[in-house]
């Protein structure tokens, strides 16, 4: 039994032995195959990195062509667009102004205040006086306003025209 137990033990240590050996050439194999991989990677990895840089280049000329178009597509839409406010928004103000100076007009029209016509022909007819005193052609007269303030206004109008011709 002790030349078994003997028998056994040298077997176990021969076991040993061969699977040591076995771990060690596995593992010098697993360190010669990871230099070859690294020595191929330096060789090859500059290639494979201008590769990656030519295709990373490629791909941002396309996503930079594209969003340029998108730009130009929506400048041109916000152009039509506020064009089309302006339009509208002049054509408009354009409205309300005629309607503001025809409410000014008549109102200035009840209150008796003479008009630039008015005005223009009373010029007129001065300047023709001081030149030669001959009577001009009478302009032809403004509708009088329906206001009674617009009574009140013509004797005003007579009086500054008589103190004009007397003071000629």
């Amino acid at each position: 039994m002790v030349k078994k137990m003997q028998k056994t033990s040298e077997e176990k240590q021969r076991a040993g032995a061969h699977l040591s050996s076995t771990v060690k050439d596995s593992a010098q194999q697993i360190w010669l195959a990871g230099l070859g991989a690294f020595a191929k990677a330096q060789e090859e990895g500059g290639k494979v990195f201008e590769a990656l840089v030519k295709e990373g280049t490629s791909i941002q000329r396309k996503t930079q062509s594209a969003a340029e178009e998108r730009i130009t597509e929506a400048t041109s839409r916000m152009t039509s667009m506020a064009s089309d406010i302006t339009s509208k928004a002049s054509g408009q103000w354009d409205k309300l102004e005629n309607i503001f100076e025809g409410r000014v007009a008549k109102a200035l029209a009840k209150l008796g205040v003479p008009s630039a016509k008015d005005v223009a022909a009373l010029a007129a007819r001065v300047e023709a006086l001081e030149k030669g005193g001959a009577k001009p052609a009478r302009a032809a007269k403004p509708a009088a306003p329906k206001a009674p303030a617009a009574k009140k206004a013509a004797p005003r109008k007579r009086a500054a025209a008589k103190k004009a011709a007397a003071a000629e």
